[in-house]
């Protein structure tokens, strides 16, 4: 029993020295990092100690430290048999372990001596001519040296079995071990990061890894431009015509801009690379360690988190049963639209749940489908009408007299209450009794974020918007950041805030690549977005737009040059968060506002059903100005007191609360908090963001809202 048990003991022992030697060669030879213990590869996780592949003459020498090696494994190995009772075992490995190195360079020199040998016969058998016998001895030739000689048969052997790290790729693994910048989300803010980080660091090398088996793509052409392109073969390579005709693609780098992950540490002048269907479960700030769904650990110096959000369903569905939930879709990617562009055109009926901008730029989208087949398009929301929470009554009213007109039908204060499967249809019980059969559901109520890393990685929550909670640089904690919808920041004018849209993750992604590079900046920037109801109807908007707010709007007629359709033919963009951007963001002085405006005049619109009664405007009465119906209070606002003094001037003009009825060609609405603007939305006007969001940053209290739309020159483009 003792002996058996020195017996197991030994091959313990053996086995860790075993170990060992395997893990002290592999480092030599550069080999991948997670072949070695955690210990180990934290100490090199910046690359293997040689960028090239081990020389045969390191071979050589690596393989006479094997030998020394395995010479002390054996006396660990009889030492363990001794004390095992192994005496015999002992003796028997000293006496192994004499011959081995007694013979070992007998063979050596045998070797050797076999091969002078050889070729010395080799030499002596080569008849010489006759002609040469008499002839004086020639110099001998000029021989270069070579830069490595070359290695004989059993240095080939030893090379062949060493593990090649570089450039043999294949034998690599296709994830990184370490990666100086590491980025968690493919969308636009990371897209911007790494954009800003390449910028600032010019041989940066950024791993992005992402659940999607896309490269990073640009969101809004999915529910926009991607449905009005009459070229299907275009559409299958995610290609889009802008409103101007022009051809663009929704990826926002063809594939050959990125380089392989495995082959991203070897890129001299750095580059981008992608991981693509793969997770990041958790991170260790402490160790700088980030763990993948399969188990795999990237080391990594800075860590950008821009997981996004993932679409809210609602309770009726999430109960249904597993038929009616295989005919919802929750739209948010790429892989969203191809099923919905699929289901469309086979559909009898498709239901669009949500009146929000995703949801009335989808039926508006699916409505323009349905008008060229037999296709039945129906929206239903809980709002009033469409972009209830963020638009007007009145105009949330026009609005969706104007989905209408696309082709749909829209259901206000509707929602659903039960969902069953019947026949193949899914049957939706409505609020109001009704029942409705349809093929496909498509559900867009919002975003919730993607704060899943937040729990394992101890980090913050924002339990009031949601999201990553960072401080005025975006940072969480020490070398992590988080941009786009994940982020809940700090608003200097207006508060923490999290807000989900294009242009917010192009400014959040590329701030918070500027700070891993060490700028250090704080967030400053008033985002915007937009939303396009086809191409010749779309708004803009900064800031807070909460249609709870009190509001006050000035219109005017628009032109042909109002449209989303003329600001892309003019700018060549689509993306009009870049457009504005670019735009001169100098405001006019007052002076040149109000000569503009007073150069102007234009026949007010009717109002049907009100005899005799005009809207107007502060020069010649071409707009109207008006407060927000239920935002009236017992004592009037500035502006609204300048209005009434504007009426009093003009005889038989009334001042009155607009109608869905009348035709809202372009305006500006203002959202006040405590008579200060906290909101702007830009009503088919373009080009004037940088205007809105200097008004939004300043923060004042306005006497006279008419003075401040003077400043967007709604009649810059009227003949």
């Amino acid at each position: 029993m003792f002996r058996i048990a020195g017996s197991v003991t030994a091959a313990r022992l053996t086995a860790a020295c075993c170990r060992t030697v395997t893990t002290k060669q592999f480092q030599v030879h550069g080999a991948s990092l997670h072949v070695l213990s955690s210990d180990t590869s934290r100490k090199t996780r910046h690359g293997p100690a040689h960028r090239t592949p081990p020389s045969w003459q390191s071979v050589r020498s690596m393989a006479s430290a094997g030998e020394s090696q395995s010479k002390i494994n054996y006396i660990f190995f009889g030492l363990a048999a001794l004390f095992g009772g192994g005496g015999i075992v002992y003796w028997w490995s000293r006496k192994y372990m004499r011959e081995t190195s007694k013979d070992t360079p007998k063979k050596a020199a045998a070797a050797v001596s076999s091969a002078s040998k050889e070729a010395a016969e080799t030499v002596a058998e080569k008849p010489v001519p006759e002609t040469t016998k008499s002839a004086p001895a020639a110099p001998p030739p000029a021989v270069e040296t070579p830069a490595e000689a070359a290695p004989d048969a059993e240095s080939k052997k030893l090379l062949d079995a060493v593990p090649q790290s570089y450039p043999d790729f294949e034998v690599m693994p296709e994830i990184p071990g370490h990666a100086k910048y590491l980025l968690i989300g493919g969308g636009t803010a990371s897209f911007a990061a790494f954009r800003a980080i390449r910028a600032s660091d010019a041989k940066a090398q950024v791993l992005v890894v992402t659940e999607e088996e896309e490269l990073p793509y640009m969101r809004p052409p999915l529910s926009k431009e991607l449905w009005y392109s009459d070229e299907p073969k275009l559409v299958e390579k995610m290609k889009f015509k802008q409103w101007n005709g022009k051809e663009r693609s929704v990826y926002y780098n063809p594939p050959s801009f990125y380089v392989e992950p495995k082959e991203l540490a070897y890129q001299e002048n750095g580059g981008v690379a992608v991981v693509k269907g793969r997770k990041v479960m958790k991170l260790n700030p402490q160790k700088q360690v980030a763990v993948l769904d399969n188990g795999w650990e990237i080391f990594y110096d800075k860590v950008l988190i821009a997981t996004g959000g993932r679409p809210r369903n609602i309770p009726v569905f999430e109960r249904a049963s597993q038929e009616v939930k295989d005919r919802v879709t929750l739209f948010r990617g790429i892989k969203d639209f191809k099923r919905l562009d699929e289901v469309s055109k086979n559909a009898s009926s498709i239901v669009v749940v949500g009146g929000g901008f995703l949801g009335s730029e989808l039926t508006c989208a699916l409505g323009k489908r349905s008008r060229d087949s037999s296709l039945k398009v129906i929206q239903m929301f809980p709002e009033q009408g469409n972009m209830g929470k963020v638009l007007p009554e009145y105009l949330s009213q026009w609005t969706t007299a104007k989905v209408r007109e696309e082709g749909a039908t829209v259901k206000p204060e509707t929602f659903v209450k039960r969902a069953r499967f019947s026949d193949g249809k899914v049957i939706l019980k409505l609020n109001t009794g009704e029942e409705i059969s349809t093929d496909h559901v498509v559900v867009a109520v919002g975003l919730e974020p993607n704060t899943e890393l937040a729990k394992e990685s101890g980090l913050e929550v924002d339990d009031m918007h949601g999201g990553f909670r960072v401080n005025a640089e975006l940072e969480a904690r020490s070398d992590i950041w988080v941009a786009g919808d994940a982020s809940s920041f700090y608003d200097i004018k207006l508060g923490r805030r999290r807000v989900e849209h294009h242009d917010h993750a192009v400014v959040s992604g590329r701030l918070a690549g500027e700070n891993m590079t060490g700028a250090k900046k704080p967030y400053w920037h008033q985002s915007m977005f937009w939303s396009d109801l086809g191409p010749d109807v779309g708004y803009e908007a900064i800031g807070i737009v909460d249609s709870s707010l009190p509001t006050v709007a000035v219109f005017a007629k628009a032109t042909e040059k109002d449209t989303p359709r003329a600001v892309v033919e003019e700018t060549g963009e689509s993306l009009r968060s870049v457009t504005e951007t670019e735009a001169e963001a100098t405001l006019p002085t007052k002076e040149e506002a109000v000569a503009a405006e007073s150069s102007e005049t234009t026949a007010a619109p009717e109002v049907e059903g009100v005899r005799d009664t005009k809207v107007f405007d502060l020069a010649n009465y071409p707009f109207a100005l008006f407060p927000h119906p239920e935002s009236a209070t017992d004592e009037p606002a500035p502006d609204v007191e300048a209005a009434a003094k504007l009426v009093a001037e003009v005889e038989a003009e009334n001042r009155v609360a607009p109608t869905p009825k009348e035709d809202y060609g372009k305006g500006v609405i203002f959202y006040l908090r405590d008579d200060i603007i906290v909101g702007v939305v830009l009503w088919n006007l373009f080009n004037r963001m940088p205007i809105a969001r200097k008004i939004v940053k300043e923060g004042k209290q306005h006497q006279d809202l008419a003075e401040v739309a003077k400043l967007f020159d709604l009649h810059a483009d009227e003949d």
